[in-house]
């Protein structure tokens, strides 16, 4: 079982990811402070658009821990550069997400960052 982290500013998506993520199998860890502890966290969903998103995905990439992004607004430069393991524009189909978590859980743990 995994840890996924998930920023996600409105309760209702969170919510949504959280059951995704449980129904994957895995242990959904919603966080509202970016400067929390994230540890042991495997994986990550994060909404960038929120103004805390960028911070915590960049912490994320320090760390080496594959990031999903999931927002109403298009890629851009400066979140493609922290190399998202995918990026879905809202609406997704939940098939896209459990795909992106499978994705990034898959990745070797040694990942270095880019």
């Amino acid at each position: 079982m995994a840890r996924i982290l998930i920023f996600e500013p409105h309760a209702d998506i969170s919510a949504l990811l959280e059951l995704v993520v449980r129904r994957l199998g895995h242990e959904p860890v919603v966080v509202e402070d970016v400067f929390a502890d994230i540890g042991g966290i495997d994986a990550a969903v994060i909404e960038p658009g929120d103004g805390n998103g960028v911070p915590l995905a960049r912490r994320l990439y320090d760390q080496a821990t594959p990031v999903i992004f999931t927002s109403i607004f298009p890629a851009d430069p400066e979140l493609l550069a922290l190399a998202p393991v995918s990026y879905l524009v809202k609406p997704f189909s939940l098939f896209e997400l459990e795909a992106a978590l499978n994705a990034a859980l898959s990745l070797p743990v040694e990942r270095a960052a880019v």
